[in-house]
């Protein structure tokens, strides 16, 4: 009885009491005067009782008996009193007997009860329309007795139909008229019968008597052929209403199949609101209703252009007008179906708010149905709780704080209230629901084969999930579209593309080549499995997967990875068994290779080719592309004689260096040098050479470095190296160094004739010298002007000197041009001397 809602058992209870005290009273005036005759009627009356029709229309599994004829004649023969036990013990027997079930202890105390309420009731009314006896004759008894079966049926039915109703919320007018109005005609008949038997009874004896009820076995058969053809009048009802549900249901998961954005919304959604449903009270025939709402609550997105459905970021004005007509047309869609209960009011309504902001109606607080109002609700905490394009999964703590906050803005809060009180429950339900789902699909599926990324591998597939495929595919390769272009580098592009990759085309590994000079291809991105290994591998030409793509411009699919790893010198095993390779272009021309490998072997299929010429189409742009930018950002850094590093690169370092050493307390050093006597060998010689004499002083210093120092051609023939992580004396002794390598280099000027090359360099260290680089620049640069001024006194004196000074100026232009003036005068016939 616990399940009962509170009314219910209250009313029970009040039944149950009125026929306890009713019978309490009746007792002391019970004689028994004709003993035979009552256990003979209370034995009839147990055996009619088991002569019973269910009620098809109650969900009660309420029964209907014909032992109310033999209730009507003990009350002619016995009175009401003994009839009260009478009536029990039909009672008693209808509960228990031919029933595959027990009943409930409440039922059958109810159902007593309400009859021997009913059989004083109809006592009572037979006495006072009559007041006769069972010897008079039977137009005498007509009158009362029509009247105590009018009582009766009246009363017992009410009863019943009271007690159905309050159990499950329905309306009691409406259950008795639906269920009970029409077993009216039967009492009355049974009444007749009642009389005739005890007309019989007394003039023919007990034998002629029990004849006349024979009549009731013919009305108990009329009954049950009559039930049994409303039963299955509405069983085909019910079916018909199933297949018109589940066709509609099976229209409903294709389109929520195909919304990317939503998969499994509906399901979990119907859960939700069926389970806020019955908490709130709704009678079955709502809760239904607002279960099939659920389930075709988005049925409108047919008329939603499938664009849109399918972009995955952010909908602008019109695109979300376009979204904001699916409840008007889901309503119109579902009106034509005759369902028997409300459903396109709660479909055309699911977007209203509380506050009325919401569409298409406007309507607000309790003009919203109820049933639109939870599914309001359960859709706004799955939407929240659920990734999307635009917005991050919150977790059930947060989920449950926005509701707070939206509880009287967009969201009945009363409902809410509620809805969080049950919501445990609701998320154990729906993990029940999807885990038998799952349980249901993998059994249909049982010895089929997987599916390989997009691609079914096997007839195991629903039709739900090859349309979600399809539209996976099409909504992977939009986010891939809208995703190139929006980062320049070749890494950074190729990390979107083969994250976007990955949910239409499974790989373990993914790498991309790109052609070098005499036909090698040098693997410029690599992820997941052996990246390490492959990443900037160079491949001779036609060597390797790529190699042999690259060759013949065509895509191979199952090959074997451990051909690239050996072509690229990696002779350790790999875990890797399949891939597909497929080339890239730019227009006509070739750019590289993207490779995609798995650790299955076998593992990609045709229609994997398929795809990945697909995005191969839109990639290759966006790679030549990035490929460019590389070149031109490189290009902006570094000097185009040397391939060293320019003046805006080394501030950059510089910048960073210096950052990095305030904050390690650690000492960097720069060193600034000079060519000596440049623009001499330019005069003297040409241009040419001096490019070459400045091409071999690059590389010099490049040699002697560390490989994360930075050597960079600052202007003209200046060069200024930056050690990190370099103390006062390491910072001289590099610099002594630096200039004895130079002094080491020979530049041949004409045939068999050398120059041998000097240079002037100062160095300044960080923080001693200077804690800018401006600083320490200038720092630099004075003391290279000191060991200038230095050298160039050591060679005056051996000079034969005797021509007027000049003073050279140039400006830092470039590579034949000098930019900075000599300190002292040079004898330019000794020095040319000298230097040829």
């Amino acid at each position: 009885m616990k399940e009962l809602p509170l009314p219910a058992r209250i009313y029970i209870g009040l039944v149950i009491a009125a026929g306890v005290a009713l019978l309490i009273v009746g007792l002391p005036r019970m004689h028994f005067d004709q003993p035979e005759l009552f256990l003979g009627l209370l034995a009839l009356s147990s055996a009619t009782a088991a002569l019973k029709v269910t009620l098809p229309l109650t969900t009660s599994g309420s029964t209907m008996s014909v032992s109310y004829a033999v209730d009507f004649a003990s009350l002619l023969l016995l009175g009401p009193d003994q009839t009260m036990l009478v009536a029990a013990g039909s009672a008693f027997s209808q509960c228990h007997l031919n029933k595959k079930e027990l009943n409930p202890t409440y039922r059958t105390l109810f159902s007593m009860a309400s009859l021997i309420v009913t059989v004083q009731a109809a006592g009572a009314a037979f006495n006072w329309l009559g007041n006769v006896t069972a010897s008079d004759p039977l137009t005498a008894v007509a009158r009362p007795l029509l009247g105590a079966a009018t009582v009766y049926f009246v009363l017992n039915t009410v009863l019943v139909a009271t007690a159905i109703a309050l159990s499950s919320r329905q309306n009691v007018a409406k259950t008795w008229h639906t269920n009970f109005l029409w077993s009216a005609p039967s009492y009355f008949v049974g009444a007749l019968v009642a009389g005739l038997s005890v007309s019989f009874l007394r003039h023919a004896g007990y034998a002629l008597g029990l004849l006349t009820f024979a009549p009731l076995y013919f009305v108990y058969h009329t009954y049950k052929v009559y039930m049994g053809r409303v039963e299955a009048e509405q069983r085909h009802v019910r079916q018909t209403s199933d297949l018109h549900l589940a066709t509609i249901e099976a229209l409903a998961r294709a389109i929520d199949a195909k919304d990317q954005a939503t998969q499994s919304h509906i399901r979990r959604v119907q859960v939700y609101a069926s389970g806020l449903a019955q908490a709130a009270g709704l009678a079955p025939d709502e809760v239904q209703g607002v279960r099939t709402a659920a389930l075709l609550h988005d049925i409108g997105k047919l008329a939603v252009p499938e664009h849109i459905l399918s972009k995955p970021g952010p909908l602008t004005r019109e695109e979300f007008q376009k979204i904001r007509i699916h409840p008007q047309v889901g309503a119109e869609i579902i009106a034509g179906v005759p369902f028997p209960y409300p459903v396109a009011p709660l479909i055309l309504s699911h977007h209203e708010r509380w506050d009325g902001k919401g569409y298409p109606q406007g309507l607000s607080g309790a003009d919203i149905p109820i049933g639109a109002r939870i599914l309001t609700i359960v859709d706004y905490f799955d939407a929240i709780t659920t990734e999307r394009p635009y917005h991050k999964a919150l977790g059930s703590e947060s989920a449950i704080g926005l509701m707070k906050h939206e509880a009287g803005r967009a969201l009945d809060p009363n409902l809410v209230e509620t809805f969080i009180e049950i919501l445990p429950k609701l998320l154990a339900d729906a993990d029940a629901a999807e885990a038998r789902r799952a349980a249901t699909e993998r059994v249909e599926q049982f010895g089929v084969g997987t599916a390989a990324g997009l691609v079914p591998n096997g007839s195991g597939q629903s039709a739900f999930e090859n349309i979600a495929l399809a539209h996976r595919e099409i909504y992977a390769l939009y986010e891939i579209a809208q995703s190139m272009g929006t980062s320049l580098g070749v890494p950074d592009t190729m990390a979107l593309i083969s994250s976007k990759l990955a949910k239409i085309i499974p790989w373990s590994g993914c790498a991309l080549f790109l052609p070098q000079t005499a036909g090698a291809l040098k693997c410029r991105f690599a992820a997941g499995v052996d990246a390490p290994r492959l990443l900037n591998a160079t491949l001779a030409a036609g060597e390797g997967l790529s190699g042999w793509v690259a060759r013949n411009r065509r895509t191979l699919v199952n090959a074997d990875p451990r051909v690239t790893f050996e072509a690229a010198g990696v002779t350790a095993p790999t875990d890797l068994h399949s891939a597909i390779v497929c080339p890239l272009f730019f227009g006509d021309s070739f750019i590289g290779c993207l490779g995609l490998y798995h650790v299955e072997p076998n593992r990609y299929t045709e229609d994997h080719r398929r795809l990945i010429e697909r995005v191969a189409e839109q990639a290759g742009a966006v790679i030549h592309n990035s490929i460019v930018f590389e070149q031109t950002q490189e290009d902006s850094l570094t000097d185009p004689l040397t391939s060293l590093p320019n003046r805006r690169s080394m501030f950059a370092h510089l910048s960073r260096e210096l950052a990095r050493a305030e904050r390690l307390n650690d000492e960097v050093a720069l060193i600034v040098m000079d060519v000596d006597h440049f623009k001499t060998i330019n005069d003297s010689y040409g241009h040419h050479v001096g490019d070459h004499a400045l091409r071999k002083v690059a590389a010099t210093l490049q040699t002697a470095l560390r490989s994360y120092d930075l050597c960079v051609r600052y202007a003209g023939d200046e060069f200024i190296i930056v050690l990190a992580e370099c103390s006062r004396e390491m910072a001289e002794a590099k610099r002594l160094e630096l200039q004895r390598r130079v002094s080491e280099i020979e530049v041949d000027v004409r045939p068999g004739k050398t120059v041998r090359l000097a240079a002037s360099a100062g160095a300044a260290v960080f923080p001693h010298d200077g804690t800018t680089y401006e600083a320490l620049l200038a720092a630099a640069d004075h003391r290279m002007y000191r060991d200038k001024a230095q050298r160039r006194n050591a060679l005056v004196p051996a000079a034969l000197a005797v021509a007027p000074s000049t003073t050279l100026e140039r400006s830092r232009t470039g590579s034949g041009t000098l930019d900075r003036g000599d300190a002292a005068p040079l004898v330019v016939a000794s020095l040319s001397e000298a230097l040829s």
